[in-house]
């Protein structure tokens, strides 16, 4: 019986990025992803309640949109918010 054969990181579809998204860890496999993908890695989904962002270590954070294509790579991170945010009733 012959052994399966081992991963070639220099293989695009054998290599492994790892991500975090609300301080969870995931590992991918695919150089790209939508929003919508990204949003489907937890469980349950990120919900539409909650807007999804890209870390931009030094920058402005990026909205990324369910339908916006994002290149993956090691290290990237994202974290959701409320969508829509409430002040205070005004009521003193």
């Amino acid at each position: 019986m012959s052994k399966p054969p081992e991963p070639n990181p220099h293989k695009p579809e054998d290599h492994k990025f790892t991500i975090k998204i609300d301080r969870s860890v995931y590992h991918v496999t695919v150089h790209e992803m939508t929003g919508l993908q990204l949003r489907q890695l937890s469980n349950p989904a990120i919900g539409a309640d909650r807007d999804l962002f890209e870390v931009v270590p030094g920058g402005s954070d990026i909205k990324i949109l369910d339908d916006q294509v994002v290149e993956i790579r090691d290290g990237l991170r994202f974290f959701t918010a409320p969508a829509q945010i409430n002040p205070g009733s005004g009521l003193a």
